[in-house]
């Protein structure tokens, strides 16, 4: 049966793997052989021990790679990990692939089928392989954390016999999976919450939560999604109109967190630098975007920047931030994943015409071959 490997992250400080010891034995028993690099799982805290006991065999880089069939990773494989793997082995992971062309092409160079799961399609039978949602609803969740620790003041009401400490307000942009979850989280906490979309789908979604939604709701507004689900990049006389509605409400706000992404494109500007400074000194921003150049104008990746006394929180990778969760749902995501790749009588015959693997192909038979990357 075929062999997957797993490596250590060497890309962006990566504090997640692609494998944890329970997805491990799940795969060993479906009839895959599995090894793992010496160290792959010490930064999500699954120690070597744990992935021996679930059956998978231990070794250092060289040997994993020469083994590997199939290669499971978080980020796209380094140039080193590239040129250890043999012709027509497969790569799976979350491969960057409308910024990180370099790796693709060294991938095909090195002629191996390489699998972004980005693209992964939303479809029903593919929902559990859904790297983008696990990993996005953990990030919701960490920025609403990141932006308790940064604002310094409590998010409940609270009623004490000192007096009665008003409810922090929380406006967050964007409502998509981390949106949503970044909704939900600061609800829990006690917070007012608001939140806006492009997307019609999301007042209702928003409104299930216990937010108001907050947009300017024409007709553009009205054909502003996609058929996969995705918000369109709007006009700018749409984008005009809603700043205006949107600088009102935020100057407001005690926290701003902002989520949108279109994906092959940057980020598109939510907040400019006059919207962050209406804000009263001690609010906070926290910007998900930024691997991708910021929704928020002056945002800097990796860091918190102040100004006018509004603290602008940039941390890329949130869910690595929760590195044992996140390791944990993207394994799950990598195994169900993985059973494509076998046949109805369990054995080794990935069928390429599979609307899953062909939608999430990116380089074969030594060329980039995904569609959106071709042209």
């Amino acid at each position: 049966m075929a062999v997957i490997a797993v490596t250590k992250e060497r890309r962006d400080a990566e504090t997640r793997v692609a494998l944890t010891p329970d997805t491990a034995k799940k795969l060993i028993a479906s009839g895959f052989s599995v090894i793992v690099e010496s160290g792959a799982g010490a930064s999500s805290y699954y120690p070597d021990a744990d992935y021996a006991a679930a059956g998978a065999e231990l070794g250092d880089l060289a040997a994993v790679l020469g083994k590997a069939e199939i290669l499971f990773k978080v980020r796209g494989p380094t140039a080193p990990e590239i040129a250890g793997l043999k012709a027509g082995a497969i790569v799976v992971g979350m491969l960057n692939p409308h910024q990180d062309k370099a790796t693709l092409e060294a991938l095909a160079a090195q002629g191996i089928s390489a699998f972004s799961m980005e693209f992964v399609p939303r479809i029903t039978r593919a929902q559990v392989m859904d790297v983008l949602s696990s990993q996005a609803n953990l990030a919701g969740y960490r920025a609403v954390l990141e932006a308790t620790h940064a604002y310094g003041k409590v998010l409940p009401m609270m009623m004490t016999a000192a007096g009665t400490v008003a409810a922090a307000k929380v406006f967050v942009m964007g409502a998509g999976v981390a949106g949503l979850q970044a909704i939900a989280t600061a609800r829990r906490l006690g917070a007012v919450v608001t939140a806006t979309d492009v997307r019609p789908a999301a007042k209702e979604q928003v409104e299930s939560l216990g937010a108001k939604f907050v947009a300017v709701e024409d007709e553009e507004f009205k054909a502003a999604e996609t058929a996969a689900g995705y918000a369109k990049e709007m006009s700018a006389e749409y984008q005009a109109k809603q700043a205006a509605l949107v600088s009102e409400h935020i100057r407001k706000q005690d926290i701003v967190i902002t989520t949108a992404l279109i994906p092959g494109r940057p980020a598109p500007r939510l907040v400019s630098a006059a919207q962050a400074a209406s804000m009263r000194p001690g609010s906070v921003i926290v910007d998900l975007a930024v691997e991708q150049g910021g929704n928020v104008e002056g945002v800097v990746a990796g860091e918190v920047s102040e100004t006018g006394g509004v603290k602008i929180v940039g941390y890329a990778n949130l869910p690595g931030r929760i590195a044992a969760d996140a390791s944990a749902l993207y394994a799950r995501n990598l195994f169900a994943f993985a059973g494509l790749f076998l046949n109805k009588d369990g054995a080794f015959a990935p069928d390429f015409e599979d609307e899953i693997l062909k939608a999430a192909l990116v380089t074969q038979g030594g060329a980039v071959v995904h569609p959106a990357l071709a042209r």
